[in-house]
């Protein structure tokens, strides 16, 4: 017997042993595993912001509400710990009651609702999503077994649809982007998500001072733009309005400084990202950059300048205009019919005539002209990167058809986007030197200060003088003789062109109605500003001086005004519309 006792007191011994020496760590670790959790700490998306530091798009916290059904029942119990939920103790249905009425009004839950989200089995279920931070801590502060806040956040647009079209949306999750800016700076605008880990007690509450381990959140970035907010909620109004009273099919409406800063880019119809689910998807799109449309008249403005830069013009060169004119077999005509007339070169601007464009354009070789087209940025990538961004279309010179080669003369067989045709504009106002339009300002530091995006060189188009000239002819566009003197802004030299295009329409693979549109600059002689204003197929008028060049001019004098750009004073120069006129 004391042998068979001392071999008992052995092995226990030697299990003693095994489990304090031996195994003491590996039973410690299992331990400490049955009791720690770890819980993710959410990075907050970043905010996008406009030139001045307004929020477009900003990430509030939130908290998702969960809880651990098999231990709810403890709460307020003296006895929790001899308590089973999943029992018939009558006690278990009591505690559920209890952190039933003490959390329905604070979630704002119905108690039979709320009844069935805390009892059960459940390791893991959520009561509510996105509650705000007091509310979570109101909830916490019952210290209910089994109830977690988890951090998230809501993704909100404090300025409603104002530049949804440029900002984005995301998701139903509030972190995945979908569309715009939230998409193409998704990963300025992504932080990292942090964790931490800590241990807790049989009836799901964590242990004071039990952390084991923590890694902070780090937010993502907040970017500015160049756009103004003010600005682009003038611009929309503007182009919502007219699209309205035109019965146009859609809008645009860009203000680009001269140097490619874009302040303002509406689209109509446009959408609420707070609330993507009441608009139809195609109005979802940055149309100002997916959409491409034939830019007629306005096109004339890159013909004018190569044949200004390569000297087979001059402002003054006399010409016999006729109503139409046959080419490569098919006969073109102007706006409406007339008789010989006679015009300079500035004079057929003026008056917008495709007959006399053509004659100006065909002293130019195709390769020539498509080298010129190209430098204006035509058929090119405008360096902006924007998800959907269309290139246009502009064929090779060997490609154009008989007709084509006269055709892209004034603005038609090639195709641009609302940014492009306003940056032929942009480069007029800056002496010749295109710039790459720019939307992105830089990354906001904590201290408020901004680094800014390294711009992209400009490519010199034509010279200083012949963009000054183009200028000076423009501005025959806004004059009494021109085709849009309702674009004239009291005070400010304006130069500008209109165009009235046939527009194509995908759908029947033909053309069918018109875009028309005004593009200008202020003030003509040190241009500091260009407005774009595109209206596609309206059905109450067409022309695109009488449509678009009213709303250039509200936009433009509202932009001059806020930013406060002075008239420069000066006389416009009196060029001759007419051979011997002056």
């Amino acid at each position: 017997m004391f042998l068979g006792v001392c071999i008992v007191l052995s092995l226990f011994a030697a299990q003693l042993l095994r489990l304090q020496a031996l195994d003491a760590s590996a039973m410690a670790k299992e331990a400490l595993g049955s009791r720690e959790t770890t819980h993710k700490l959410q990075a907050l998306r970043g905010d996008i912001l406009d030139r001045y530091g307004v929020p477009l798009a900003t990430s509030v916290e939130r908290f998702n509400v969960s809880v651990d059904q098999r231990v709810v029942c403890l709460y307020q119990q003296l006895s929790a710990a001899r308590l089973e939920c999943g029992g018939t103790d009558p006690r278990a249905a009591e505690g559920v009651e209890k952190a039933v009425l003490a959390l329905s009004p604070l979630l704002g839950i119905d108690t039979t609702v709320l009844t069935q989200r805390l009892t059960g089995t459940r390791g893991f279920a959520y009561v509510k999503k996105g509650v705000t931070p007091e509310v979570w801590r109101a909830v916490s502060e019952l210290d209910v077994p089994g109830v977690y806040g988890e951090r998230t956040s809501d993704r909100l647009y404090p300025a409603g649809s104002v530049g949804a079209s440029v900002i984005g949306f995301v998701g139903a999750d509030n972190v995945t982007p979908r569309g715009g800016l939230e998409l193409r700076l998704n990963s300025e605008l992504t932080g990292t998500d942090g964790s931490v880990t800590y241990q807790r007690d049989p009836s799901g509450r964590q242990i004071a001072t039990s952390e084991i381990s923590r890694k902070d959140a780090v937010d993502g970035e907040d970017v500015r733009l160049t756009l103004d907010r003010d600005l682009q909620w003038k611009a929309e109004q503007a182009i919502d309005a007219k699209v309205a009273e035109s019965g146009a099919l859609s809008g645009t409406l860009v203000v680009m400084k001269r140097d490619g800063e874009i302040l303002a880019l509406a689209n109509a119809p446009s959408f609420d990202p707070n609330d993507t689910s009441a608009s139809a998807m195609k109005n979802l799109a940055n149309r100002a950059l997916s959409d491409v449309y034939e830019p007629g008249s306005t096109g004339k403005v890159m013909t004018f300048a190569a044949a200004l830069q390569q000297r087979v013009i001059t402002p003054t060169t006399p010409m016999t205009v006729n109503g139409h004119i046959k080419r490569a077999g098919k006969v073109f005509h102007d706006s409406h019919d007339h008789g010989p007339e006679r015009l300079t070169a500035a004079g057929v601007l003026a008056k917008s005539s495709n007959v006399g464009t053509i004659m100006i354009g065909e002293k130019l070789s195709p390769s020539t002209m498509y080298g010129y087209l190209t430098k204006f940025g035509i058929g090119q990538p405008s360096g902006l990167d924007f998800p959907g961004e269309s290139r246009g279309i502009l064929a090779k010179p060997q490609d154009w058809s008989g007709s084509q080669r006269y055709t892209v003369l004034f603005g038609q067989g090639l195709s641009v986007n609302a940014v492009q045709a306003a940056g032929v504009f942009q480069t007029i106002a800056n002496d010749g030197v295109r710039m790459p339009p720019r939307l992105i300002e830089g990354v906001q530091q904590p201290d408020g200060t901004v680094a800014k995006a390294t711009p992209q060189a400009g490519v010199r188009v034509v010279s200083a003088e012949t963009a000054a000239t183009v200028r000076t002819m423009l501005e025959g566009v806004v004059s009494a003789e021109g085709t849009a003197p309702e674009a004239k802004v009291p005070g400010y030299r304006v130069a500008g062109k209109t165009g009235t295009a046939q527009r194509f329409d995908p759908t029947c693979g033909c053309y069918r109605g018109y875009t028309a549109s005004f593009i200008g600059m202020a003030p003509a002689d040190d241009p500091q500003l260009i407005v774009a204003v595109t209206l596609q197929r309206p059905v109450k008028g067409h022309y695109g001086g009488s449509l678009a060049g009213p709303v250039f001019k509200q936009i433009m004098s509202y932009a001059l005004q806020k930013l406060q750009i002075p008239p420069t004073g000066t006389k416009a120069p009196t060029i001759s519309l007419v051979p011997g006129d002056g």
